[in-house]
């Protein structure tokens, strides 16, 4: 087996707010291994993203409280100094912001913002460094890059902005890429575009990528394996085949039950995931899905699951205490379009009357 290229055991990241203390990201542990893609799902505030933002080293500006262990080719990334950090930041690890417009300066031209990176890790001359600003903005399919390279960012639109992003990720050949959201506020054109570069890029220069994003769908082709996460826990993972194939968190079936399906008929509603997420400042110490989840009142437990092998596959973990036949006869159900209702009457597991 590869050793990983990143390796986080037990992060936890905490906040303090006039309120009390957001407990942000709870012991999550995971591994990417060299030239693999990990997707990260989750609903917005499920700690996807400060889960990456403290990789970088980022979340210690709010003031968060960082412990655990993130090991990056022998660096803890959580115990080294700012200078450590900002010597890895944008050379062996680059991160692609949720926003190209707030993350892109309107001030400045996009050459001079995406040489800026490869300069400050780069003993190149100025000539050099916008040469290699061009030839990344090919790179990443945008036209004309000998012109557009002098352009200001308000002279591209969403996903041409999108791929400067990338560009100035790529600047330095980085070991591990984090895309946070590529494809947020994108339409669906410019979206499967841009998961085609990543892809393209990932399998030509062998980078390692975490994708985060709230639809599975979005990683359903780019993702080796798939980390599921609510309210600052991973709840399920898998490689990505297995977890489509047979999810066994009550969470990640509403996840799958959220995207519109091409074999049902046109006039069939979305099934949302009913409920609000968890405050994050009052643990209840039990499952944290346990409110909205449709089986709790037969499953769920008074303290919360750890994250577990399903059955004999120690590569697929959930944190759930439903019984495994229980689940693979749900989800079978809910695959075939039954209501949560249905699906749980099928496995003999009563309902809470949540729909899941």
């Amino acid at each position: 087996m590869t050793d990983p290229l990143l390796d986080v055991r037990d992060l936890r990241v905490t906040i303090p707010t006039e309120d009390g203390d957001v407990h942000a990201v709870s012991g999550v542990s995971f591994a990417v291994e060299p030239g693999k893609v990990l997707g990260v799902v989750g609903e917005s505030g499920s700690g996807k993203s400060v889960t990456m933002l403290s990789l970088m080293g980022l979340m210690r500006r709010a003031g968060a409280r960082v412990t655990g262990e993130v090991r990056f080719g022998g660096t803890d990334l959580v115990t080294a100094d700012d200078r450590t950090l900002r010597r890895l930041r944008g050379d062996d690890v680059a991160m692609i912001f949720q926003d190209p417009l707030s993350s892109l300066h309107p001030f400045y031209r996009v050459g001079s913002q995406i040489t800026e990176g490869i300069r400050a890790h780069r003993d190149v001359s100025r000539k050099q460094a916008k040469e290699r600003a061009i030839e990344l903005l090919g790179l990443v399919g945008i036209p004309r890059p000998h012109q557009r390279v002098d352009d200001y960012p308000h002279e591209f639109s969403g996903g041409m902005r999108q791929r400067v992003m990338i560009a100035m990720a790529l600047a330095n050949d980085p070991k591990l890429l984090i895309a946070d959201e590529p494809t947020t506020a994108l339409d669906v054109t410019v979206q499967a575009q841009i998961l085609a570069l990543l892809q393209r890029l990932q399998a030509e220069l062998g980078m390692a990528v975490v994708m985060i994003t709230h639809d599975l769908g979005v990683v359903a082709e780019i993702a080796d394996d798939i980390a599921v996460m609510y309210a600052g826990r991973i709840v399920e993972r898998a490689p990505v085949k297995t977890l489509f194939r047979q999810p066994r968190h009550p969470y990640t079936w509403g996840l799958l039950r959220s995207i519109p399906r091409l074999d049902l008929p046109r006039d069939v509603d979305l099934v949302p995931i009913e409920g609000r997420p968890p405050s994050l400042i009052h643990p209840t110490g039990r499952c944290a899905f346990q409110p909205r989840c449709a089986y709790a009142a037969r499953c769920c437990g008074t303290e919360d699951p750890a994250l577990t092998p399903v059955g004999s596959d120690p590569e697929h973990l959930v944190r759930c205490d439903m019984d495994e036949e229980q689940g693979t006869r749900i989800w079978s159900a809910l695959a075939a379009g039954e209501s949560p209702e249905q699906a749980a009457l099928a496995a003999g597991v009563p309902t809470t009357g949540t729909a899941a």
